[in-house]
């Protein structure tokens, strides 16, 4: 039987172009997600606008996709981490 903790998401290294990278919680992720989120209403995908939340909407995020274009050619990215004790 798996250990179901070898499947959990619970944090994040986060890439932004000109920045160093970032490690994340879930929480912390969902939040900056929400940011830019707020920022960039004019970009989001079609499955994200019919969510009626920034809650909702950066959850769909974290939970399906590994990136959000900011403008043409720019992009964040994030993946899934595990932090070994």
């Amino acid at each position: 039987m798996s250990d179901s903790s070898m499947y959990a998401e619970e944090y994040f290294v986060f890439l932004e172009a000109n920045s160093p990278e970032q490690i994340l919680s879930a929480d912390e992720l969902r939040e900056k997600l929400k940011t830019v989120l707020k920022n960039h209403t004019d970009r989001l995908p079609r499955e994200l606008q019919t969510l009626n939340s920034l809650e909702d909407q950066s959850q769909h995020l974290v939970e399906n996709c590994c990136e959000f274009e900011l403008s043409a050619g720019k992009l964040l990215q994030w993946y899934a981490i595990r932090l070994e004790k």
